[in-house]
């Protein structure tokens, strides 16, 4: 890669980390490995309707249209709060392309406002995460998650571990940018008469 090219891969990255910072005010990723997966603490601090944050989360048949390397999404049956949802994607880097399949086991807590999931099927052998949303003291709204994912394939070695963290940390802030914009679009929508 040139030097030219490479700012302006920099840039790019960067103008992007800076309209996430602006759209939520504080944005903390920590991925770590811990045997043959991955663990992820994260959380945002965003200046958003919590009902628009909720919608979001648990909106499980459109996630693949904002989040990456998801190529669907769809709820497959739903008993009160308890879903299972069927998800499809890729997990990749370079030459590695390894299709991922899962079907989630998901719990949901409006009124707490947390959802937990866990993988019951596909080729991930571990795969449980916590989404929680929380009002803080200065009105914005916090949305946690933590979760482990382990692959039931093998990683490429050296780098593996980095691109599946890499991949999550993707994931989340996406998360945060489709909560953010449809705040945004919300707030511009006319008031109902």
């Amino acid at each position: 890669m040139n030097r030219r090219a490479a700012v302006a891969l920099l840039a790019l990255g960067c103008a992007q980390c800076t309209w996430i910072a602006a759209a939520a005010q504080q944005v903390s990723i920590d991925t770590t490995s811990q045997g043959e997966g991955v663990v992820v603490t994260a959380f945002a601090d965003m200046q958003v309707d919590p009902r628009t944050a909720w919608s979001v989360i648990s909106d499980y048949d459109h996630l693949a249209e904002f989040i990456p390397d998801m190529q669907s999404s769809r709820v497959v049956r739903r008993d009160g709060d308890r879903l299972l949802v069927d998800q499809a994607g890729h997990f990749g880097f370079l030459f590695f392309q390894q299709p991922v399949t899962v079907r989630l086991e998901v719990v949901e807590s409006p009124r707490q406002q947390h959802i937990v999931a866990r993988a019951v099927s596909g080729n991930l052998r571990q795969m449980e995460g916590r989404y929680a949303l929380e009002v803080l003291a200065t009105g914005e709204v916090r949305l946690s998650y933590a979760g482990r994912v382990e692959p039931d394939f093998p990683l490429p070695p050296v780098v593996g571990k980095a691109v599946l963290r890499r991949v999550m940390a993707r994931q989340f802030n996406a998360l945060v940018k489709e909560i953010v914009r449809r705040d945004a679009a919300a707030g511009a929508l006319p008031a109902p008469r």
